[in-house]
């Protein structure tokens, strides 16, 4: 009996070893990324920087004042744009879903999930972009909400599912239309999960920039309107990344802390804002 336990201890210590040995085969390269981020970006953080537009290239570097606002700006038309639909087709297929339809949409919402973004820059481009004819950001929320419709949809639909068929049982015997149990009860009950994935999805986006470069095409100027090209992070750091000279390079540093600045700013704001609502 002794042997067995001493065995089992060790079958129990083994394991936990195991685990701590993936997380951290999981952080190193995630913290010698944000090391290298960090080291080589933050020397690059002023005011001008981050207000000013790009400079002539050899005289001066200048900022990535207009790649700031044309990523807020993405962000939020592309969140207008696919957040709302997501939402409403994960409820769809968790509340409504037992049937052949929602089951074909479900393997269509799969299927785009793990799509290639460069595929969904180029049908956007065909589809938005010749039809305007111009690159414009519209073009780009929309192939960006091709990214997060699906995302946004599928931890929505995993979310409502984990909120007991007790608690929709209990608000349809006190005479609760279907409809109006899964807004006021059901919805409320899985907010947590829909915060989460709703930050998934806009982290996601944040950083893509296949899309981005058939859709917006990017430019040094500050917003000019929605149906023009417009600059954005992902397009700034991966152009100046090509580039030959120095600063530019450093530059592309600097922009892409400030991305990740972005990305986690938003998802403590977010977060944040949740937990106020939670404890009301």
């Amino acid at each position: 009996m002794i042997n067995n336990y001493a065995f089992r201890k060790f079958k129990n210590r083994l394991f936990f070893v195991l685990c701590l040995a993936c997380v951290v085969i999981a952080i190193v390269p995630l913290l010698s990324i944000l090391y290298e981020v960090i080291a080589r970006g933050a020397p690059q953080l002023s005011w001008e920087f981050l207000t000013q537009g790009p400079g002539t290239i050899g005289v001066s570097a200048g900022g990535i004042g207009p790649a700031i606002q044309g990523s807020l700006i993405l962000i939020g038309l592309t969140s207008l744009i696919g957040i709302p639909v997501g939402i409403l087709s994960g409820v769809y297929l968790a509340e409504f879903g037992n049937n052949r339809y929602a089951s074909a949409m479900r393997t269509v919402n799969d299927v785009l999930t793990e799509f290639p973004s460069i595929i969904v820059g180029i049908t956007a481009f065909s589809v938005v972009v010749l039809t305007m004819g111009s690159f414009s950001a519209i073009a780009g929320a929309v192939a960006l909400s091709f990214i997060l419709i699906p995302v946004v949809a599928r931890t929505t639909e995993e979310s409502l599912k984990l909120v007991p068929n007790s608690v929709r049982e209990a608000s349809l015997a006190l005479g609760a239309h279907k409809w109006r149990t899964t807004l006021s009860v059901v919805l409320p009950a899985a907010k947590s999960g829909l915060v989460t994935g709703t930050l998934l999805a806009v982290a996601r986006i944040a950083g893509e920039t296949a899309p981005l470069i058939m859709t917006v095409l990017g430019n040094t100027y500050f917003f000019q309107g929605f149906g023009q090209p417009m600059d954005a992070l992902p397009l700034r750091i991966w152009r100046n990344a090509l580039q030959p000279y120095p600063e530019l390079q450093a530059q592309g540093w600097g922009a892409a802390l400030v991305l990740i600045l972005i990305v986690l700013a938003l998802n403590i704001g977010v977060r944040l804002a949740s937990r106020g609502r939670f404890r009301k």
